[in-house]
């Protein structure tokens, strides 16, 4: 009887996840009894409610769905940092990391400043891989936070020795500037590391375009794409296909892994008030989440956790048609604002997410789904 029940439930399993597959299908809430072994947490950079509005209504319609919004479990996060009522992207980013609000413009460190433990850093030293990928720079704020520890997020030459340092398995996106010596074309550093040199010494395979990412076998893996942040030119991985890389290398990994995905330049965009060009990387970012989805459905045993480190623009959306092809906006601002972000979950035990968190919680409730406990 007992096999009969576990054939049927199964079969009931792998009903729901081909039903999850569909295109315009929702994705379901896995059975309780399954136990989360992996996290991809994926972050819009700047990516408020009316952000996912604007992007859903252009290119699907009013009734339409982006990937992440058939995700099962909603919440609302409070972005604001320790200092601040309106957060940047080092105290947001470092929040997400490390369960602690921090002051504006530092990572990986407390107000005091004390450098904090982040929770990729308990991840790996539990035995599991680690990756970042970001469009932006890969030394930014929002992939610093995870990885080192800096009282100025500008510091981005000491960030890049810090990942490399801290033994990242997979980082990719853009900042070639901060890892060649001072004496290269382009280079950022005020010193004469080559991190590329060391990277490779140190068992990194190295990749600087598309080709080169989608032909590297190596479990560690540095691909940076440009010299500062990418720019969508046909030599580079979208970041979908960044995802896809990252997910099937860490994934390799027998003891799980942990991946931090950021759509960096949504964030960009809104700063310039610059409606199309943000619902294009919504668009993108969106693409990212379903590689990672399409990755946990068949897995079963992976949290997603789709969310923003803050708001930026402060959009509205003010007129419209239903189909989408009308479209007008209004901006109260050119930076950053302190409303509350949505967050998407699925995977097992993702129910906690429901409802209104600090940032701050998010690592805590990841690190508890995966029994690591207070880091």
């Amino acid at each position: 009887m007992k096999k009969i029940m576990l054939t049927v439930f199964a079969c009931m399993l792998s009903a729901a996840m081909a039903a999850a597959a569909e295109p315009d299908g929702s994705y379901p809430l896995l059975p309780s009894n399954l136990k989360a072994y992996n996290i991809i947490l994926l972050i819009g950079d700047g990516m408020g409610l009316a952000q996912v509005t604007a992007a859903r209504v252009k290119t699907r319609g009013a009734f339409g769905r982006l990937v992440m919004e058939r995700m099962p479990v909603t919440g609302l996060v409070n972005t604001c940092s320790a200092d601040a009522l309106i957060t940047d992207s080092g105290a947001a980013g470092t929040a997400f990391a490390t369960g602690v609000k921090t002051d504006n413009d530092m990572i990986g460190m407390n107000p005091d400043p004390r450098s904090c433990p982040t929770i990729l850093e308990a991840c790996k030293k539990r035995g599991m891989a680690t990756g970042l990928v970001a469009t932006s720079t890969i030394t930014h704020a929002t992939p610093a936070s995870f990885a080192a520890h800096v009282i100025d997020r500008n510091d981005e030459q000491t960030i890049a020795a810090q990942m490399l340092g801290n033994r990242v398995n997979v980082l990719l996106g853009g900042g070639r500037e901060f890892f060649i010596p001072q004496s290269a074309p382009g280079s950022k550093r005020n010193d004469s590391r080559d991190l590329i040199k060391e990277a490779k010494k140190a068992g990194y395979a190295v990749a600087q375009n598309e080709a080169e990412l989608e032909k590297s076998t190596s479990s560690n893996l540095l691909g940076l794409f440009q010299l500062g942040a990418l720019v969508a030119d046909s030599q580079e991985p979208t970041l979908a296909e960044m995802t896809r890389k990252a997910i099937g290398i860490l994934s390799r990994n027998k003891d799980h892994f942990f991946l931090m995905v950021e759509g960096s330049q949504i964030d960009w965009a809104c700063h310039d008030n610059d409606l199309d060009v943000m619902i294009g990387q919504v668009v993108e970012f969106d693409e990212a989440v379903k590689t990672a989805l399409d990755f946990a459905v068949r897995d079963s045993h992976t949290i997603i956790i789709v969310t923003a480190d803050h708001e930026t623009g402060g959009l509205g959306i003010v007129e419209g048609s239903l189909d989408g092809k009308e479209l007008k906006a209004g901006w109260l601002s050119k930076d950053h604002t302190p409303v509350m972000t949505p967050l998407f979950a699925f995977g097992p035990g993702s129910e906690v997410f429901t409802g209104v968190h600090e940032n701050a919680e998010i690592p805590v409730l990841l690190a508890g789904l995966l029994g690591i406990g207070i880091f």
